[in-house]
């Protein structure tokens, strides 16, 4: 039975990483991990406050003895897995980054949670047991002995805990849509009060639910906001931003630290912008054009907003 597990959850970035020769960089799980034996792309999970980016250079280093350097974002996903053994399922939300080696030498690694690090062509990789996420990531068949739970735990979207400085802190993964319409009118939504960045613009999304995959949440989140139907066209990137002691409805300070993807989504037929979640934190949803969204000062937009509209290049 995988029901009574404790739900927990997390936010993880990998190397997504090629030699000149095509043959990929893959760690194996040792007997101190809950999948021993398996391999998957070197990463692990983003400490609070740290950059994805930065969270992918530095495991990669301490799993593999590389160093490497970022080239871009490949891919944005989500799994559950339970691990009974240890009496919890794990919500993780993976950022996959495609990463050139800059130096270093592999490195073998004794009691910790991966043990080896080798280089494998996709042929050698298709007949190793692959992390599903890890053969997903490679194009490869998924053939994973990953327990999936029976049924998805409650757990809320955000959730703070006490820090080591005496402040709660949270971090919470939310999944964002740059939304724009056949007149190339941006969609845009108005922080309510009470919450952090009241009465600023800000782009249509917002936390993923435990066990969901982001871009099935960005669509709930839009229809939920905004009374629209989108088509998802393309990741566009990530956003980290942490705000250290940050103001919302529950009345006292938390230690912030948000990770965003952020995705283009086409709205084919526009409808009239309704507001279901009333209360929330999303007060009203307005279609911009051009000209009006470049007319809005900047300390009217969120900083996520500001940085996914120039990343789509409509700022």
């Amino acid at each position: 039975m995988t029901t009574s597990l404790e739900p927990l959850r997390r936010i993880a970035a990998y190397a997504v990483c090629a030699d000149s020769n095509g043959r990929v960089l893959l760690v194996r799980a040792s007997e101190r991990s809950g999948t021993p034996g398996t391999w998957s792309l070197p990463g692990g999970a983003v400490d609070h406050g740290e950059d994805p980016k930065h969270t992918v250079v530095r495991e990669t280093a301490a799993e593999t003895g590389l160093s490497v350097a970022v080239a871009g974002l490949q891919d944005v996903l989500a799994d559950m897995r339970a691990l009974p053994e240890r009496r919890i399922t794990i919500h993780t939300d993976r950022l996959l980054y495609t990463v050139s080696v800059r130096g270093g030498t592999l490195t073998e690694r004794v009691d910790r949670p991966t043990d080896l690090a080798r280089w494998f062509t996709l042929d050698e990789a298709r007949e190793l047991p692959l992390r599903s996420f890890t053969a997903r990531a490679l194009g490869l068949p998924t053939s994973t002995d990953d327990v999936v739970p029976e049924e998805v735990p409650e757990f809320p979207s955000f959730y703070a805990v006490p820090g080591p400085d005496g402040l709660h802190r949270a971090q919470r993964f939310a999944a964002y849509a740059v939304v724009t319409d056949p007149e190339e009118r941006v969609l845009l939504t108005r922080v309510s009060d009470g919450y952090p960045g009241a009465g600023c613009w800000h782009l249509p999304g917002g936390g993923t639910d435990y066990g969901e995959q982001p871009a099935a949440a960005l669509i709930r989140e839009l229809v939920e906001e905004t009374g629209q139907t989108g088509r998802l066209v393309e990741l566009l990137g990530v956003a980290s931003h942490r705000d250290a002691a940050s103001l919302g409805p529950e009345g006292y300070p938390i230690d912030w630290h948000g990770v965003r993807a952020f995705y283009r989504v086409v709205v084919d037929q526009p409808a009239p912008c309704t507001v279901a979640d009333v209360g929330g934190s999303t007060c009203e949803a307005r279609w911009f054009r051009r000209e009006e969204l470049g007319a809005l000062p900047t300390d009217r937009l969120t900083e996520v907003t500001a940085e996914a509209v120039q990343a789509a290049h409509l700022l």
